[in-house]
C-alpha cells in the first residue's frame, strides 16, 4: 500500500471515529429529510397531482438529495474545526501525504451520508414507497447519489477552508438544501410560472431527480441522465480543482 493510501486510511479512521462517537450527527442529518417526507406525504401529498402513482414515489428522489445537502455541511464544519484547532499544522510537521487530509474528510462524508440515506430510504419504505428497480437500477441510483455526495463534499471542503466562523462553514449548504424545491422534485415544472419553470428545468437538480425517479420506477431513462452526469462531473472537477488549490495555499 502506498504511503498516501495508508495515510488516507488512517486519517479516515480518525474522522469516522469522531462520527461514531457522536452518532447524533447522522441522526440529525436524517431528521429534517424525514420530517419533510412526513409533511409532504401526509399533509400536502393529497393536494398535489403529479399524474403518476403514489406521491411518495414521486418525491423521494428530491428528499434523498436534500439529505445529502444537509449532511455535507458537517464536512465543512469538521474541516473548519481542524483548521482552527491547529491539527493541520501538526500534520504538516509529520511525514504525512498532504492530500490524505482532504481525502479523509471526503471519504468520511461519503460514509456518513450513506448511513443517513439508508435511514431515509428505510422510513420511506415503511411509509409505502415501492420501486420497480432491479439490481442494476439500484446500483445506478447508488452510483448517482455517491457522485452527488462527492461533488457537494468538495464544495463543502472549499467552504471549510475559506470560512471565517463556525456558522459560515456550514451556512453555504442552505442554498443547496433549498435548490430541490425549485425543481421537479416535488411538483411538475409545467405547473410553475414561466420564469420559475425555466430555472427549474435548467438547474442541476431536475435532471438528477428525473433520472433517479426513472430508475426507481424501472422505466427507460431518458437523455436526462447525460445532463445529470454532465452537471455532477462538472461540479466535481471544478470543486476538486478549487479545493486543492486553496488547500495548497493554506498549507504552503
Amino acid at each position: 500500500m502506498s504511503t498516501a493510501l495508508l495515510d488516507t486510511r488512517i486519517l479516515t479512521g480518525r474522522s469516522l471515529r469522531h462520527v461514531l462517537r457522536s452518532p447524533d450527527t447522522i441522526i440529525t442529518t436524517a431528521v429534517t429529510p424525514v420530517a419533510l417526507l412526513l409533511l409532504f406525504v401526509y399533509v400536502f401529498g393529497g393536494a398535489i397531482d403529479t399524474g403518476s402513482g403514489p406521491y411518495i414515489d414521486y418525491m423521494l428522489p428530491g428528499i434523498l438529495l436534500i439529505t445529502i445537502a444537509s449532511g455535507i455541511a458537517y464536512t465543512a464544519y469538521r474541516l473548519f474545526l481542524d483548521l482552527q484547532g491547529g491539527i493541520l499544522e501538526r500534520f504538516q510537521s509529520m511525514p504525512i501525504a498532504r492530500s490524505s487530509v482532504l481525502w479523509a474528510h471526503v471519504l468520511t462524508s461519503l460514509a456518513a451520508n450513506a448511513a443517513s440515506l439508508v435511514i431515509v430510504v428505510a422510513v420511506a419504505l415503511a411509509m409505502g414507497f415501492r420501486t420497480g428497480a432491479g439490481v442494476l437500477g439500484w446500483l445506478a441510483v447508488i452510483g448517482i447519489l455517491l457522485l452527488f455526495t462527492a461533488a457537494l463534499t468538495w464544495v463543502a471542503v472549499i467552504a471549510g477552508l475559506t470560512a471565517k466562523t463556525v456558522d459560515g462553514a456550514s451556512a453555504f449548504s442552505y442554498p443547496l438544501i433549498f435548490l430541490p424545491f425549485i425543481s421537479s422534485a416535488f411538483v411538475p415544472t409545467d405547473s410553475m410560472p414561466a420564469p420559475v419553470a425555466w430555472f427549474a428545468q435548467n438547474q442541476p437538480v431536475t435532471p438528477i431527480v428525473e433520472t433517479i425517479r426513472a430508475l426507481f420506477a424501472g422505466t427507460p431513462v431518458s437523455g436526462q441522465i447525460w445532463v445529470a452526469l454532465a452537471w455532477l462531473l462538472g461540479i466535481l472537477v471544478a470543486a476538486f480543482i478549487a479545493a486543492t488549490a486553496i488547500y495548497r495555499r493554506r498549507t504552503t
